[in-house]
């Protein structure tokens, strides 16, 4: 051993030597993946580790609403996985705003009270990750089964409640139509979630995404597919997109953290909303002080036919990154490390979230972190899991044994 390493752990020397190589004999750059990136909010700076984010993922797992012990083991978990932010799942403002009787909640003590609970104690178990909360109501596509019981519409009789929307169109044509509506319900849903948001605020949760996508309720505002209205929250672009601005503005008021919106930038149908509009609603909400656009397609329409392919909703965020220069989040069909480094590479998006993929690969990141010579930080419990030549990917470990 050479006189300068002598003292040292050899394992210690092994990952230093595996740095050393990498910069200085293979001249490896930076990857984007791994690069920091500063998300504003009212309260200055969430600064994200690197740029991969878990999107959010229904778990069809509350009881009442309330979070359950599925939720501590799942979001330990998703903490645990590299990622630079978590999601959580949509979480309605109101009973009647869930997709299912077995969505998550915020709408009282008892729900925030659970929620807290497991959100806490799985931050407990994980390296210290920032937490969005997806705020969420369905509209006319609430009152379902879960996705392993069918899916469909739920009458009351079999567990289900009457849903609203903005116009009495139901999302299939078989289905009831969900009551029209009026000012009183509108104000109603907007109270919500202010009200969800200042829970979220109470409990240090250090982000929050509006749900505007996959045909849930602000979506079905945004689309002439689903709005059909004649009053000043119908017809034309304006006035389609008055209440969920009205809804993002409220939040904005109270909330202090970072707050976006995820949208459908399409809904893959002839005279539904398109990508331009996507963009120019996304303007709208960076003048009235968003902090991220989430970007996705889809859902408020049965005929709908997308695209799919791998990359297949990066160019929507392309636009609206373009067009307004607001953070924007790529989502769908991104699955690999190189994938994901070329969109941040070409500049098409900022932050790349993954959903199934964490699901299948819970260690996504550690993964890529190899493949493209990243760092993570993780819980030192795992520090021994990778293989020997990966060790580089966790920073500042020492491992001692006798």
């Amino acid at each position: 051993m050479s006189p300068i390493c002598h003292g040292i752990d050899p394992y210690l020397i092994t990952i230093l030597a595996c740095d050393i190589r990498r910069f200085f004999v293979l001249g490896v750059s930076l990857s984007h993946l791994f690069s920091e990136f500063t998300l504003t909010s009212p309260t200055g700076p969430l600064t994200l580790a690197n740029r991969a984010i878990v999107a959010p993922m229904c778990q069809y797992s509350a009881e009442n609403g309330q979070a359950t012990d599925w939720h501590l083991m799942h979001w330990g978990n998703m903490l645990n996985s590299g990622a630079a932010m978590f999601i959580i799942e949509a979480t309605a403002v109101e009973p009647e705003g869930r997709i299912t009787p077995l969505c998550l909640g915020l709408w009282d003590d008892a729900t925030a009270a659970a929620l807290q609970d497991k959100l806490s104690r799985a931050r407990q178990l994980a390296p210290k990750v920032p937490v969005c909360i997806q705020l969420a109501h369905a509209g006319r596509k609430a009152s379902s089964a879960a996705p392993w019981q069918g899916g469909q519409l739920l009458t009351p009789a079999q567990g289900g409640w009457p849903t609203e929307g903005p116009s009495p169109i139901p999302h299939l044509t078989q289905e009831a139509a969900p009551h029209e509506l009026d000012a009183k319900g509108l104000a109603r849903i907007l109270n919500a979630f202010v009200k969800a948001a200042q829970r979220a605020e109470a409990m240090g949760i250090e982000a929050i995404e509006l749900h505007g996508a996959h045909g849930y309720l602000l979506h079905q505002f945004l689309s002439p597919v689903a709005n059909h209205r004649t009053d000043h929250y119908g017809g034309n672009f304006d006035n389609r997109t008055r209440f969920p601005m009205e809804v993002f503005e409220a939040v904005r008021t109270v909330y202090k953290g970072s707050l976006g919106m995820r949208i459908s930038a399409s809904d893959w149908v002839e005279n539904g909303w398109t990508p331009e509009e996507t963009a120019d609603f996304s303007l709208r909400l960076k003048l009235a002080g968003a902090d991220f656009v989430h970007i996705s397609s889809g859902g408020v329409a049965a005929q709908q036919k997308i695209a799919i392919g791998p990359d297949y909703q990066v160019p929507f965020a392309k636009l609206v990154k373009q067009k307004t220069g607001l953070p924007t989040i790529a989502v769908g069909l991104i699955t690999e490390p190189q994938q994901a480094e070329d969109i941040l590479v070409r500049g098409d998006a900022d932050l790349i979230a993954m959903a199934r993929a964490f699901l299948y690969k819970p260690r996504w990141v550690w993964e890529a972190a190899a493949a493209l010579h990243g760092k993570v930080e993780a819980s030192p419990q795992y520090w021994r899991c990778m293989p020997r030549e990966a060790q580089g990917i966790f920073d500042a470990v020492r491992i001692g044994q006798r």
